[in-house]
């Protein structure tokens, strides 16, 4: 009777899948019609589970459950649980995943923290497992919308019971209570988890896969602490079979996704797999972007004949991100960027503003000093909860334009509306890549390869590329300047000119001495020099004459001779001799 049963899902499970659904077909990942899918996915970090570093808490409170201990300290329970309803409830919303898809993302990788669906051990009576409804309710929400666009929505274990790592932010990992791998209590909940998801969801073709444990970073045998050296992995291997087994019990559906220990990577002793609907994860971040760099995962792909994803990278400059993104997608392999939101973000395709009184909160958490008042605290956190609705962060097009335009093409394009005559801002330079749109000497983090902590934009505003942008306070400035200059630097600026003709281009500029000059795809202007202005905030303006341009586009590039000053904008007029 088992074995007809086993037939019969298989059989369902082969029916299902010309329905739409996600599934291996080799080491390819297919939907229901036999198609190639390329999964482009942003994964919500910060929603379900906080990370300090999205916050802006990491040095004092890095896991969730120590922020939450910070918020409650100074606005109390009950106002804790009104700004975390808040939070949640603006965090994502329709207009969210409706954005992501106008974008040009086709799947959502969701970080779930268990404890919005089932309560920690701590609290469950006499060994039972009971059941929470807001992850669900939640979870619910956010497949309707990906439904409503039509891009699969992939459920991704980020915070499993008890925490299944050491690198204790990721997963909001306690030290004072039982890991996920030192209670076999917190791995059954782990298991009933899943088949409870996989009840739920088993008929639903925009549920893309099951990421069953996210970066498992743990030392079983090993003196590494996050594994990275462990070559058994024994437990990670019997919890992920133990939880396909009970996934498989009610969903012979859906794609399963595994990871290896080492924050995803190590999968010494993960094989050989157990189930014919699966595919590997692996994350990048901060390494180079040869093919080298993921050979290991291409011959897993070729020897498991298996498919395999990148199910999670990001936080590096725009050039990485093409890089990274040409690398896997040459290759057929999808990915996942991560977070989505993030206070005071260039790195990612959104940035959630930090109001002033929340700067003053943070201050107090990290430094102590006169502990602000209940009101004051919650009108900050109650604000930056404000801040996370979609219609409110800023939206970031040279990191989208970086992550699907740049990824086919080296040209460059306006970031915004150049015309001439007109101001152009300096920070307006066009969209595109180093050596392309801008050249910057500094452009890429490395640092996992190089050893070190390679800055891509000193001034960490605005924007991600390597052009390093501070704040400017100086007046007819769009707010920001081009800053830190270096000798043989430039940037190039797409334009629409109204006439051909002569042109004179204003300079407003603050600083040391420094030379620049003028190029087009025709001509090329004379080399002017730029006084010293005794001041980085002391703004002259010095004026470029007789530029010759043509009616028309033209790609301006403004080249700097001898850096070392700061830019904030070029004004071009019509010369005199080209006036009627």
């Amino acid at each position: 009777m088992k074995k007809i049963l086993i037939t019969l899902q298989l059989l369902i499970s082969i029916v299902s899948f010309g329905q739409g659904f996600l599934h291996r077909d080799g080491q390819k990942i297919v939907n229901g019609q036999g198609n190639n899918i390329i999964l482009r996915g942003l994964g919500l970090g910060g929603w379900m589970v906080q990370e300090g570093y999205m916050l802006q808490t990491q040095p004092f409170a890095s896991p969730q459950y120590q922020i939450k201990q910070k918020i409650q300290e100074v606005i109390g329970e009950q106002g804790t649980k009104e700004f975390y309803a808040a939070y949640k409830a603006n965090g994502i919303t329709k207009r969210d995943i409706d954005s992501l898809a106008k974008w040009g993302f086709n799947s959502i990788r969701l970080p779930m923290h268990y404890n919005l669906y089932t309560p920690p051990i701590e609290e469950e009576k006499n060994g039972e497992i009971t059941w929470i409804e807001e992850g669900f309710t939640m979870t619910d929400n956010l497949l309707k919308w990906c439904a409503d666009n039509k891009i699969y929505l992939i459920l991704d274990l980020h915070a499993a019971p008890g925490g299944q790592g050491n690198d204790a932010a990721i997963s909001d990992y306690d030290t004072t209570k039982p890991a996920l791998w030192q209670s076999e209590a917190n791995q059954k909940k782990m298991i009933a988890l899943w088949k409870k998801l996989a009840s739920r969801y088993r008929d639903n073709q925009w549920i893309g896969a099951y990421d069953i444990i996210n970066e498992p970073n743990w030392n079983f045998t090993g003196s590494n602490k996050n594994g990275c050296d462990e070559n058994s992995n024994g437990p990670l291997r019997d919890l992920m079979v133990a939880v396909t087994k009970a996934i498989r019990e009610v969903d012979p559906n859906h794609l399963v996704i595994i990871e290896g220990n080492c924050w995803g990577n190590n999968y010494n002793g993960v094989f050989p797999l157990w189930d014919e609907n699966m595919a590997l994860s692996f994350h990048k971040y901060w390494n180079y972007t040869t093919k080298e760099s993921i050979q290991k995962m291409l011959d897993y792909r070729t020897q498991y004949n298996v498919p395999i994803w990148m199910g999670e990278s990001g936080e590096n400059s725009n050039v990485w991100f093409k890089d990274a993104l040409t690398l896997v997608e040459t290759n057929n392999i999808g990915w996942a960027f991560w977070p989505m939101k993030k206070i005071e973000n260039i790195a990612g395709v959104t940035s959630v503003t930090k109001n002033p009184e929340y700067d003053v909160l943070v201050k107090y958490w990290k430094n102590g000093g006169l502990k602000p008042s209940a009101e004051f605290a919650k009108k900050a956190l109650m604000r930056m909860a404000d801040n996370y609705k979609m219609e409110n962060v800023t939206v970031k097009p040279d990191v989208i334009d970086a992550m699907f335009r740049q990824v086919q093409t080296n040209d460059t394009k306006a970031y915004k509306k150049n015309q001439i005559p007109g101001k152009i801002a300096a920070t307006h330079y066009d969209l595109g890549t180093n050596g392309f749109a801008y050249s910057d000497k500094d452009f890429i983090n490395y640092r996992v390869e190089t050893g070190n902590f390679d800055e891509w934009n000193k001034g960490n505003t605005m924007r991600n590329d390597g052009v390093d942008i501070l704040p400017c306070k100086d007046k007819g400035s769009n707010g920001y300047q081009v800053s830190f200059i270096e000798d043989g630097e430039w940037l190039q600026f797409t334009t629409q000119v109204k006439k051909q003709g002569k042109y004179n281009v204003e300079i407003r500029y603050a600083g040391k001495e420094g030379k620049l000059h003028l190029e087009t795809a025709d001509s090329k202007s004379n080399t002017i020099s730029l006084p010293a202005t005794e001041g980085n905030e002391n703004w002259k303006i010095v004026v470029l004459s007789d530029l010759a341009l043509k009616e028309g586009e033209n790609k301006i590039k403004v080249v700097f001779d001898q850096g070392g000053f700061n830019l904030n904008y070029l004004d071009f007029s019509e010369a005199k001799s080209s006036k009627k």
